[in-house]
């Protein structure tokens, strides 16, 4: 092969990269978000597992819901399920959670190396509540363990009032 072959060769080969690399950004694929799954895994910290078992209830999936809980909570949620049957339980889920507007979930105060406290505010039409949630590392991963009542926020104004 000639040294003008090799060139254009060469050149041809550092074109289609950087066509590939413009087709693959245009696609909205990030080379790092793919890389990222060959390191080790990060694990979800407490508010990201009260989010997921928000979403879980806001789409109606029990096990989702299931999986963010442990201890006493787990077991009652088990047999909720279990009476009801998922389906009913999977609607109760979509009902109970339909009229939240918003969700606030301050930084976890740490209670021991296992155990951390969240207060979580619910954001809905007509008031705000408060609910304090526990959670424990089980198995390397956080989960609810137990519930305070919750309990109502006084407001100044409601969500959805016009600014005038």
């Amino acid at each position: 092969m000639t040294p003008q072959r090799k060139a254009q060769l060469v050149t041809v080969l550092v074109l289609a990269a950087a066509l590939a690399v413009v087709a693959v950004r245009r696609a909205g694929w990030n080379p790092r978000d793919w890389l990222s799954g060959w390191g080790p895994k990060s694990e979800a910290g407490p508010q990201e597992v009260v989010y997921a078992m928000l979403d879980a209830a806001r789409e109606g999936n029990p096990r989702k819901y299931l999986a963010a809980h442990t201890g006493q909570m787990e077991a009652a949620l088990k047999q909720a399920i279990a009476e009801k049957g998922e389906a009913a339980f999977a609607a109760y889920l979509k009902q109970f959670n339909a009229p939240i507007k918003g969700i606030a979930i301050l930084e976890p105060q740490v209670l021991t190396d296992r155990e951390v406290k969240l207060r979580v505010e619910y954001v809905y039409q007509d008031r705000n509540e408060a609910q304090i949630m526990y959670l424990e590392k089980v198995s390397g991963a956080w989960r609810i363990a137990r519930v305070e009542s919750t309990e109502r926020v006084k407001t100044l104004i409601p969500y959805g009032t016009p600014v005038q």
